[in-house]
Formats: structure tokens, sequence, C-alpha cells
């Protein structure tokens, strides 16, 4: 809580899960699937435990998936359909889970690099006119998972973006995320990615990004995927930077970081600025401040890419 007794919480919306719980958490209070389902063919009203309803949310609804239609209403880390969206944070604010009083609580909520204007500004009016939150907070998921770490500059490794149902085929994953031919997407390989906007940083920055290139996700936590990024980037590096001068690649320096606990990292850095800043008013944009100046509040939170 704050200075004036207000509870104060994080939600960090990802596109397969939601992960919400209270400032200064080491871990999130609540994990669940941010999904949301309705019944194919109601044939019954209870299976074991579970009432079955004309709409299901969260862990009921991952239940019974196989009796439900599912829909995703993130994709990509942007909301792709508000309705359904709303009803997941119902059931996050809601006695199933967090069971708060909104008008008595701030919420730092996150989102990813890039977030469309639109997007942002959704969130915020959705937080004040429908929930009528007390205080909001938007923050960047790559900006938090370095405040995780203890970082303020880094590069972010990041996979999450949209749910993919696999079988067998899961196995064979991990080799994606490096050869996405393999999956039939184009686009460069996550090695090629960091080396690449690695090296379209300014010149000066680049030795301090290399050594502080940061994991985060679910996605991150194949066996070997630390290793193996380290090697191909060094390779990149050896190949079309030190034009295959093997000698001066000795005193490359990079290094990547692999919190155990990065699945939740996003979370984590949410947990730890939302608690620095609880009792500062002007870090929180207000009730107040949305009803007076309406969604141009959000110059509040400083320039953002769009």
């Amino acid at each position: 809580m704050d200075d004036q007794g207000r509870k104060v919480i994080v939600c960090d919306n990802g596109t397969g899960f939601v992960k919400c719980g209270y400032a200064g958490s080491n871990f999130p209070a609540f994990i669940f699937p941010s999904m949301v389902g309705r019944p194919i063919i109601r044939a019954e009203n209870k299976i074991g435990d579970i009432d079955v309803k004309d709409l299901m949310v969260g862990d009921e609804a991952s239940q019974l998936r196989s009796m439900l239609e599912v829909s995703y209403p993130m994709e990509n880390g942007v909301v792709r359909n508000w309705e359904d969206m709303c009803h997941v944070w119902d059931y996050t604010f809601g006695p199933s889970k967090m069971n708060i009083d909104p008008k008595d609580t701030k919420i730092l909520l996150t989102e990813p690099p890039m977030n469309p204007t639109k997007n942002r500004e959704k969130m915020i009016e959705v937080m004040f006119e429908k929930y009528g939150f007390d205080s909001a907070y938007i923050a960047i998921q790559a900006v938090l998972t370095l405040y995780a770490q203890g970082l303020i500059s880094g590069v972010v490794v990041d996979s999450d973006g949209r749910v993919i149902k696999v079988g067998g085929e899961r196995f064979e994953a991990p080799e994606a995320l490096f050869q996405p031919h393999l999956i039939n997407v184009e686009g460069q390989g996550i090695a090629e990615l960091v080396f690449n906007t690695i090296q379209a940083a300014d010149i000066d920055m680049r030795n301090e990004l290399y050594k502080h290139i940061v994991l985060s996700g679910g996605s991150t936590m194949y066996p070997g995927l630390p290793s193996r990024l380290e090697r191909e980037i060094k390779q990149l590096y050896l190949e079309r930077v030190l034009r295959n001068d093997s000698e001066k690649l000795a005193k490359f320096k990079i290094r990547i970081e692999d919190p155990p606990r990065r699945k939740d990292m996003v979370f984590i850095g949410g947990a730890v600025l939302a608690e620095v800043c609880k009792n500062r008013d002007n870090f929180w944009l207000t009730r107040s401040d949305y009803m007076e100046q309406g969604i141009s509040c959000l110059r509040k939170l400083g320039p953002r890419a769009t």
C-alpha cells in the first residue's frame, strides 16, 4: 500500500498469460491463461467441479478448452478484441483473483515496445472509465525486464508474441527461433536480430549492449538456448565486423544474462518500479488527470515510439 492506504497492483498482460500481483512482490500472486471461451454445445451445466457458463475465462476456460470456442484477446502483445480483453480484466480484478476495489487502487500495466498509440489510449480509457482506478501507469515490458535485472541499459530478448498450438513438433520448435524458415516464416533468426539491433545502435554504446543481452519470457527457457545464442552472435561478429580475423575475437566481450526467473521478469520489474514509485504522485496518471485532460494526460508518460 502507499502512504494513503491505497493498494498498488501490477498487471502484466501477455499474449498467452496474465501475471498479476502487488507492488514489491517477488512473484506474481496469480498466473492464468489470457483466454476467453464460449461453449460450442451446451450439453451439461457442470463438469466435475466446474460450472459450465456462457462465458468462461482464464483457468476455467483452459480446463474445458476442448468444449469451448476459445479466443485470445491479444496478439503480438497488442489487444485485438477489446470486449474479450475486458472479460479477462473482470476476471483479474474480481473475486476469482485479485479481488480489489479499483477506486482505492493504483495499477501498473505493461505494454510491448512499439505499442500503437490507439491501443495505449484505449487501455487508459478502460482503466478509468470502466473500472474507475484511482491511478494508473503503463510501462514498456522490455524496460521492466532491465529493471528486474538491476540494469538501466541493455538488449532484451523476449520471444513472446503469439499463441501457437503444437503437438510432437514442439521438440523441434527451439530451432525455429534460429531458423524461422523451418516453420515457413520469412525473417531473421533470433541471433541475427540481436546482432543487427546492437549494430544499429551508436558505436559508443555497442560494447555495453553486447555485455548486457538479457533473456526474458518462457520461450527462452529451452535448455542450451543461451549458449547457442552466444555462439551464433560471436560467429556473426567474426564474419561481419572482424572480417574473419579470429585473433581479434578473443577481445570481444559478450554476455547473455539468463536469470532463472526470466518467465516472470516483466512482472518482477513492474513490481520493483511500482514499489519505488508508489508514493510519487507525479509518476502516476490519476483519474482526476484523466477527467480534466482526457486522453492528452498520456503525455505525462513521456514520448513513446508508435
